[in-house]
């Protein structure tokens, strides 16, 4: 019988993953979405140089370990894949940045939104103001139109008594008008 020096299991045991609903599994029975289990650690005195290694030739013929020394069922049977890579991921994942960040957005999006309600108020100020300033136009363009048609009526009225005075006094008119004569209307 021949001895056989293994430092790796015969065959592992894979380790059940938990699927997403609706995921396709092909071949349920052939393994697919399972994960095998890594080869147990080297002991001390199969190192070389500070490093395990797991080469048979690095290794001293004092350690005689074969696959059956090696329970895999055992091994693996409190592993719970998700929970070791989430503390894996908790430990390598620092939230401080993002927190800090989540913080400046909260922040910004909070003054963003003080300058939207300003604007609003701003606008319906300037509404107001413009509906006001509209309202004062309007008024005087009445008053403008008031005033033009007195203007008009006073003209015709100064006209009809010039007409009346040549007419009555001819030679006064004449006379006044050379001393007074009337502004040029450019």
């Amino acid at each position: 019988m021949s001895t056989t020096h293994s430092y790796y299991p015969a065959a592992s045991l894979p380790i059940n993953m938990p699927q997403k609903p609706g995921y396709y599994q092909p071949h349920p029975h052939h393994g697919y979405g399972r994960v095998s289990v890594s080869p147990p650690e080297a002991p001390e005195s199969v190192t070389t140089s500070g490093v395990p290694s797991y080469e048979p030739s690095a290794t001293s013929s004092s350690y005689a370990g074969s696959a059956s020394d090696y329970d895999s069922s055992a091994s693996t049977a409190g592993v719970d894949l998700i929970d070791y890579m989430g503390d894996r991921l908790h430990g390598a994942f620092n939230p401080m940045p993002l927190d800090r960040s989540l913080a400046k957005q909260a922040q910004t999006s909070g003054e963003l939104n003080a300058k939207h309600r300003e604007l609003l108020e701003l606008q319906a100020l300037a509404q107001r103001r413009l509906a006001g300033a509209r309202a004062n136009f309007a008024n005087g363009m009445r008053t403008a139109k008031e005033v033009q048609k007195d203007l008009q009526w006073t003209q015709k009225r100064v006209d009809a008594l010039n007409d009346r005075a040549a007419r009555k006094y001819p030679k006064e008119y004449k006379s006044a008008q050379s001393r007074y004569p009337a502004p040029v209307d450019y």
